[in-house]
C-alpha cells in the first residue's frame, strides 16, 4: 500500500527563515579557586559529554578505513575503549568529576540497554514505550506498512509523533532509534523534503543506515532524502547540525532518557527555524521523581524514572524562549511488574504529546479570527491542532494571541484565513471563555469521564455554553 500523493505546496516548507542564525560564543567561566556553582557544574558536565561525543566521532573517522569491512561489535569495542580513556582523563582533572561521572554512566547504561539487551518491544517491562496516544490515520498506517519489518520490530516509541503539513519540510528526529519514524516521515515529506535521525546508540544508527537504500528504492526516490547521525541530543552542534536548519523536530519517548533535559530543548530551539515546531511524545510524572527511583537502572531505561514533572516542562520552555507548550494527547502508563510497581508508589506517569513553537522575535501577538481552508493531507475537513482546539473547514474560530501568531508565522500560514476581531463575528458561536487544559493528567481524567471527540476551537468546549 502507498500513502496518498502529497498535497502541492509552494516551494519549501513554510514557516521561518532558512538563513542560519548568528552563533554566540560561550563565555569563559571565572569560577577559579572559589569552586563551581551548581549551574557551572551542570555546564561542565554537558561540556565533558560534548568532549566524549567529539572523541567518539573522531575515533570513528580515524578508524573508518580499517573498520569498513569489520562488524559493528568490533567498531563499538574500539569506540568504547576510546571513551573510557577519555572519561578517565576528564575525571582526573575535573572539579565536577562526580557529577560528570553520573551523567556518563547514564549514557552508558542507556546505550547498553537499547543497543544490546533489547531485541524487540516484547522485551520491555512496562508499557511506557509502546503506549499509543490515539488511533493512527490511514495515510500514516500506509507509510508505516512500507517500513521494513526489522526496523519496526526495534521500535520503542511511546506515542504517535506525526504532525500535519509535512510536504517538503526538513525534519529532525531526536533519538531516532531504529529509524522507523524517520523512514515513515521520509515517505510523507516526499522527495523534496529531508529527514535526519540522531541517536547515540551506534547499533541503532547502523541498523538504520543498513536499510536506507531499501526504503529509497521502495519509495521510488532518485536521491536519498534521509540520513542518520551518531551523536548526543544534548549537543547537536557536535553532530554537525547548524542553527535554524529544520522546520520540524520530533522526538518519541527519548528526552526522559537524557540526564540534561534542558540542554536537549535548548539545542532543539537553536536548530529550529523561526516559526518551526518541536512535536514530541514523552513520559511525564505528576510529581518530582525521587532520587531512589532515578537510581533504579531498569526504571530509567524503561523511560519511567527519568520522567520530567509536567509542570517543569512549562518552566523550561519559557526560560529557553519557546511559546507555551500545547498539550495534544495523553494516556496513562502502567507498570506491569509487581516489584517495579511497589517502587513507584504514589508517583503516576503518562505518555503525553506536546507542541512547542519557536516564534519569531518580532511576531505580533493579538487575538484574531481564523478559518481553516481544509485540504491538508489526513485533515481534509478537520484538523485537531491540540487538546483544546480542533479546526473545521470553513468555520470561523476566535483564537488567543499566541495561537494566532503560531498559525501566521509557521508552516500553517497558507492553510488558514486570518481576520481581525469584529469581522465575521456573526459566523462564530458563543463567546464565553474557553478552559485551556495544560495538565496531561487532567486531560486523561476528562477523557475517562467523557470519551468524546475534542471540541472545536470555539467556546463550546469544557465549561462552554453548548
Amino acid at each position: 500500500m502507498t500513502s496518498p500523493a502529497p498535497r502541492p505546496r509552494d516551494a519549501g516548507c513554510h514557516g521561518g527563515s532558512t538563513a542560519p542564525g548568528n552563533r554566540r560564543e560561550p563565555r569563559q567561566s571565572d569560577a577559579g579557586a572559589r569552586g563551581p556553582s551548581k549551574a557551572e557544574a551542570a555546564t561542565q558536565t554537558s561540556r565533558h559529554a560534548r568532549l566524549l561525543g567529539h572523541a567518539a566521532r573522531n575515533m570513528v573517522l580515524q578508524e573508518d578505513a580499517i573498520l569498513h569491512s569489520e562488524d559493528s561489535l568490533r567498531k563499538m569495542a574500539i569506540i568504547t575503549t576510546h571513551l573510557q580513556y577519555q572519561q578517565e582523563a576528564i575525571q582526573k582533572n575535573s572539579p565536577t568529576s562526580s557529577c560528570c561521572s553520573q551523567g556518563l554512566q547514564t549514557y552508558d547504561d542507556v546505550k547498553e540497554y537499547y543497543g544490546k539487551h533489547l531485541k524487540s518491544s516484547k522485551d520491555l517491562k512496562t508499557n511506557a514505550c509502546v503506549t499509543p496516544s490515539k488511533p493512527i490515520p490511514k495515510y500514516i498506517r500506509d507509510a508505516l506498512n512500507e517500513v521494513h519489518e526489522e526496523i519496526s520490530s526495534r521500535y520503542y516509541g511511546c506515542g504517535l509523533v506525526v504532525p500535519e503539513c509535512l510536504e517538503s519540510c526538513r525534519i529532525l528526529d531526536l533519538g531516532s532509534g531504529s529509524g522507523r519514524d524517520c523512514f515513515m516521515l521520509s515517505r510523507l515529506v516526499g522527495p523534496k523534503g529531508f529527514v535526519t535521525g540522531v541517536d547515540m546508540t551506534i547499533e541503532q544508527v547502523e541498523l538504520s543506515q543498513k536499510y536506507t537504500d531499501y526504503h529509497m528504492k521502495r519509495f521510488h526516490y532518485q536521491q536519498p532524502n534521509i540520513n542518520f547521525v551518531n551523536g548526543y541530543i544534548e549537543d547537536l552542534k557536535s553532530a554537525g547540525l547548524e542553527d535554524q536548519s529544520y522546520d520540524i523536530i520530533i522526538s518519541n519517548c527519548v528526552i526522559n532518557l537524557s540526564p540534561d533535559k534542558k540542554a536537549v530543548l535548548q539545542e532543539a530551539y537553536r536548530v529550529l527555524k523561526d516559526g518551526g515546531e518541536m512535536y514530541f511524545s514523552d513520559v511525564y510524572s505528576n510529581m518530582p521523581v525521587s532520587d531512589e527511583l532515578k537510581q533504579n537502572k531498569v526504571l530509567w531505561e524503561e523511560c519511567i524514572s527519568g520522567a520530567l514533572c509536567w509542570k517543569d516542562l512549562y518552566q523550561i520552555a519559557e526560560e529557553i524562549g519557546f511559546g507555551n507548550p500545547r498539550l495534544v494527547t495523553s494516556s496513562y502508563i502502567t507498570v506491569n511488574n509487581k516489584d517495579l510497581e511497589d517502587l513507584v508508589g504514589d508517583c503516576k506517569f503518562v505518555s503525553a504529546t506536546f507542541r512547542l513553537f519557536k516564534l519569531p522575535q518580532n511576531s505580533v501577538k493579538e487575538k484574531g479570527l481564523v478559518i481553516y481552508n481544509g485540504g491538508v493531507t489526513g485533515c481534509e475537513t478537520e484538523m485537531q491542532f491540540d487538546a483544546n482546539y480542533t479546526f473545521k473547514e470553513g468555520e470561523v474560530v476566535e483564537v488567543d494571541e499566541e495561537l494566532c501568531s503560531i498559525l501566521k508565522t509557521s508552516r500553517f500560514s497558507e492553510d488558514f484565513i486570518f481576520q481581525p476581531i469584529g469581522t465575521g463575528s456573526s459566523s462564530t458561536k458563543c463567546c464565553l471563555k474557553k478552559e485551556i487544559i495544560k495538565d496531561p493528567f487532567q486531560l486523561v481524567e476528562n477523557q475517562n469521564k467523557n470519551p468524546l471527540p475534542p471540541s472545536s476551537g470555539t467556546c463550546c468546549g469544557p465549561k462552554g455554553c453548548c
